[in-house]
């Protein structure tokens, strides 16, 4: 059996069930630990590593670090063998390139941002067994380390400025840290207000259902060509339709479906206005009898729209608590898109 056998050559399997996320993380615990001991593993640090993956959008730092903290129990109660071949088993087509991403991150040497020559092996196993080609391997370690690079120079200007600020009235202003839009903090901490805030996106939420989300992106030179040809409607649908509900929110809640869609012309500004159900999608959870937590259902709306050299899209969304029944769907999408715009109305953009 050769140093890896136990983990890539091995027939057992967990007695837990992995859900998409779960699989990612597993194969970062494994990677993490699988030279050193599950004694060594920092379950927080890696934790901060994978909210940083899109996969992770929907959930919290805390959710993700009870994510981390189970897959560690698997593999200290079944093995890296049972547990890595429950996450492979778990590791549907679309997440195929996060599973190996976080692999790749969990070995690339901090300084060189490289993966250490001993840990090639490991790396050529674990691509093996994903069933990744070589160039699709070799591209996501690429993407990996331009992430990296990117999130580091990130840092170093937002560690030169604050994104929090309090004005004249002690009143909370969020800054962008690319410095296009400030706003004041939409939500209280009397209501357990929480900011997430990565690179190219922030959000707002708190424990009676508030959830306001900010993703932005610079417009590449080349997008606005697309746009002046194709127009801003279509532009704006191939970006949100095409590209971001499949990854954002398609890719992880079960049977999500839009319900409706819109195009509003406001002055000389386009809005492309979407709404999505989310069965079991809301960022709210509620424990069951059992302790399981369980995310409730909801209405997401998302505006997308380009203002200055920036391409924004914004959401907000229903949590239907129990007892709560859905409207018409027209209502309820008018009502979820007027908050967003009454949201927009709050921001400075620059």
């Amino acid at each position: 059996m050769n140093k890896y056998g136990s983990i890539f050559e091995s027939q057992e399997v967990s007695e837990e069930s992995l859900n998409s996320e779960e699989a990612v993380a597993a194969i970062a615990v494994i990677t993490a630990i699988v030279d050193s001991s599950l004694e060594d593993l920092d379950t927080e640090s890696l934790a901060n590593i994978l909210w940083d993956f899109q996969i992770f959008d929907e959930y919290s730092e805390e959710e993700v670090l009870e994510i981390v903290e189970q897959m560690a129990a698997i593999a200290k109660q079944e093995g890296l063998g049972a547990l890595f071949n429950t996450a492979n088993m778990s590791i549907i087509d679309e997440i195929i390139l996060d599973a190996f991403a976080a692999g790749v991150v969990m070995l690339l040497d901090d300084k060189t941002l490289t993966i250490p020559t001993k840990k090639q092996p490991y790396i050529k196993q674990l691509q093996t067994a994903l069933q990744l080609e070589n160039m699709e391997a070799e591209a996501i370690i690429k993407d990996v380390i331009n992430a990296i690079e990117v999130r580091d120079q990130l840092e170093e200007y937002t560690e030169e400025s604050e994104t929090i600020i309090l004005d004249e009235l002690g009143q909370q202003i969020y800054q962008s840290p690319l410095g296009n839009f400030v706003l004041p903090v939409p939500v209280n901490p009397d209501q357990e207000g929480k900011i997430q805030s990565q690179e190219g996106t922030v959000s707002f939420s708190d424990n009676i259902g508030t959830f306001l989300r900010i993703d932005y992106y610079p417009i590449p030179n080349e997008s606005l060509e697309v746009i002046t040809s194709q127009g801003e409607e279509a532009y704006l649908h191939s970006i949100l339709i095409g590209k971001y509900l499949p990854q954002a929110i398609f890719a992880h809640v079960e049977d999500a479906e839009i319900k409706y869609t819109e195009y509003l012309k406001d002055d000389d500004k386009g809005y492309y206005y979407v709404l999505v159900d989310m069965p079991k999608g809301s960022t709210i959870s509620k424990q069951e009898i059992n302790n399981n937590a369980v995310r409730l259902d909801a209405y997401r709306g998302l505006l997308a729209f380009i203002n200055g050299k920036f391409l924004y899209i914004f959401s907000s969304q229903r949590t239907f608590f129990d007892g709560d029944i859905p409207g018409n769907i027209l209502e309820e999408a008018d009502d979820i898109k007027m908050n967003i715009l009454e949201f927009i109305e709050t921001i400075e953009f620059s």
